[in-house]
């Protein structure tokens, strides 16, 4: 019998990957400490829709559907992706995903980050053995052979069996354990806002391959499309400074005109992207989820939905029974195996993606309209791509 001041698993952030690795685990029956410097904002109905906006694959509903939270999150605010298409501007060449092709409803959901956490945050609060240290800051931590303590910024202390460090891809815990990290600063940032079309978004996730990056735009539930376009560094901050009108003329000539002129955008903001690939998951008592272990290039939306299939691996990996001891090295280095190669491969998949769809060598930009045709007349390969980005 475990003295009840140890905690099974003490979980260092509170973003949604975090949340959702408190409360799956919770709800297996383990007794879990989460540690977080602030409160996730709340989320309001009638607030404006969240500039940060995730493109949920099915592996990332059906973890939130085991979590009992899905239902309050479609209902308050998501969109249905049911199509995808993907063209290039140099070449013309396109390949379509529908639904219907993979047996499913739908290809994904676009739903807010902020009414993720929120909703996520509120359950928590609700479960009993979930114990909240809010706000807190990780000072220290210290393997104690059967367990680790993790020292506080107000000198107290939290002591479990397994300590997991979701505290995003800078990860001061990963620091403090001396794991290091791999990767590289694209020379892209990303721009986002939400923008009204003259044509209805029709239920599609629009990207456009350009010179200088990738454009998105993904259908939100009121009607707009939140955008995601990558850009040199430069190049972003010129067309987030813009005024209005220069910028729907500008985004209207990138996307092709494809849903009709740009009619009205929101604020705009960008952020950085970068590759970073942690050396190793896991440490006596420890392991890291999400982007503490992993950052990868935003074109192909599988930034969150690789963190939530981390929570679900790592559930089955520490939480088979009651009796098992949750920080085993068996039971970490299995869950390591596990992420650790299909996080690599997604990650320098998306990097080789952006590289060849950004170049301009006129034979590459042959090549790539070869194959982007090849592809899309294959129906079977098309749907071993559906099914893959989708988790499957």
């Amino acid at each position: 019998m475990r003295p009840r001041n140890v905690f099974d698993v003490a979980i260092v952030g509170a973003g949604m990957v975090g949340s959702a690795a408190a409360l799956a685990l919770a709800r297996r029956g383990l007794r879990v400490a989460l540690v977080e410097e602030r409160a996730p904002s709340g989320w309001n109905a009638a607030d404006d829709v969240d500039l940060r906006v995730v493109a949920l694959a099915r592996s990332s509903v059906d973890l939130l559907e085991q979590l009992d939270i899905w239902t309050n999150v479609r209902s308050a605010r998501a969109s249905a992706y049911r199509h995808m298409y993907v063209w290039d501007s140099q070449n013309g060449a396109h390949i379509e995903f529908d639904a219907a092709d993979t047996g499913a409803a739908e290809l994904g959901w676009i739903v807010e980050n902020r009414l993720i956490q929120h909703t996520l945050w509120t359950a928590l609060q609700a479960q009993d053995s979930v114990s909240l240290r809010c706000p807190a800051r990780v000072v220290a931590t210290e393997d104690e052979g059967e367990t680790r303590s993790l020292r506080l910024d107000d000198d107290s202390r939290v002591v479990a069996r397994l300590v997991v460090a979701a505290d995003g891809p800078a990860s001061p815990l990963r620091h403090l354990l001396g794991i290091g990290a791999s990767g590289h600063v694209y020379d892209q940032h990303a721009l986002v806002a939400h923008v009204r079309t003259e044509r209805a978004h029709e239920q599609t996730a629009w990207q456009r391959f350009l010179p200088g990056g990738t454009l998105a735009l993904l259908p939100l539930a009121d009607g707009r499309c939140s955008i995601v376009w990558s850009l040199p560094p430069q190049e972003c901050r010129r067309l987030r400074e813009i005024d209005e009108a220069a910028f729907l003329q500008e985004l209207g000539c990138a996307s092709d005109f494809r849903l009709g002129p740009i009619l009205a955008t929101s604020a705009r903001a960008e952020f950085p992207l970068r590759l970073l690939l942690a050396d190793r998951y896991v440490a006596p008592r420890f392991a890291l989820l999400g982007d503490a272990a992993h950052q990868v290039h935003p074109l192909a939306g599988q930034g969150v939905n690789l963190g939530l299939r981390d929570v679900a691996a790592l559930v089955d990996a520490i939480a088979g029974d009651a009796d098992r001891d949750p920080g085993a090295a068996t039971a970490l280095r299995r869950y390591e195996r596990r992420r650790r190669s299909d996080n690599t491969i997604s990650a320098w998949s998306m990097d080789g993606i952006n590289r060849i769809f950004r170049s301009e060598f006129e034979p590459l930009v042959f090549a790539r309209g070869i194959g982007l045709r090849a592809v899309n007349a294959l129906g079977p390969l098309k749907q071993l791509l559906a099914r893959h980005a989708a988790g499957r």
